[in-house]
This record gives C-alpha cells, sequence and structure tokens, in this order.
C-alpha cells in the first residue's frame, strides 16, 4: 500500500520492516532520507531512549519522546509504507543531516 502522496524527505512513516537476526517483519515508524527509483531509503525510530540517535519528541510530531538511529538505515519498497505519520519541522531535518554529515565525514578524507 503506497501512502496517498509522494513521500518527501523527512516524512516519519509507518513501515514493514524485516528484522535482520529473524524472519519476523514488525510495522514500525521510519524516517525518509529520501525516495529515489521506487526505493525508500529510510533510518529506523525507537522509543528506547537509552539508543544513540537524534532524539525526537512529542513536540516534533512523535507520539512519544523516542531516538531517530542514524545507525540503523535501510530500504524498503514504497508498497511496505503505509502511511505517512507526520513530517519533521525545518529545523529537525537539519539536526538530522548535520548528524549524518559528522558520520559520513570519514569517508571525505
Amino acid at each position: 500500500m503506497k501512502p496517498g502522496r509522494p513521500l518527501k524527505p523527512g516524512d516519519v512513516v509507518l513501515t514493514k520492516i524485516q528484522f535482520v537476526d529473524t524472519f519476523e517483519v514488525k510495522e514500525r515508524p521510519a524516517l525518509v532520507l529520501f525516495e529515489e527509483k521506487d526505493n525508500v531509503v529510510v533510518a529506523g525510530i525507537t522509543s528506547n531512549l537509552s539508543m544513540g540517535g537524534v532524539p525526537l519528541a512529542k513536540k516534533d510530531g512523535a507520539i512519544k519522546d523516542s531516538i531517530i538511529k542514524l545507525n540503523y538505515i535501510f530500504t524498503v519498497s514504497p508498497a511496505l509504507v503505509s502511511k505517512v505519520l507526520f513530517s519533521l519541522g525545518l529545523e529537525k531535518k537539519r539536526e538530522v543531516a548535520n548528524e549524518l554529515k559528522k558520520k559520513l565525514e570519514p569517508l571525505a578524507r
């Protein structure tokens, strides 16, 4: 099922995810980083606040305080995205982009 509008960077979506250590598939929230050639690249979101990543608060639109896990980036088919939950504001999108740049900086050396 594809959402009613094209996915945009900064959309928080509900998508089916297959876990690497099992064959289990669960529906989880994820942040859309970009969509290209019918692939959606997302970062996982968890409500486990002890995980590292970018904080996502209720004031940002989350149902409960969560973490955007920039160490858990994967690709899903748009068909696995069931709906767009909300979109991040500009400041939160910039925060995510800056944290990703820090992680990718060693590639440029």
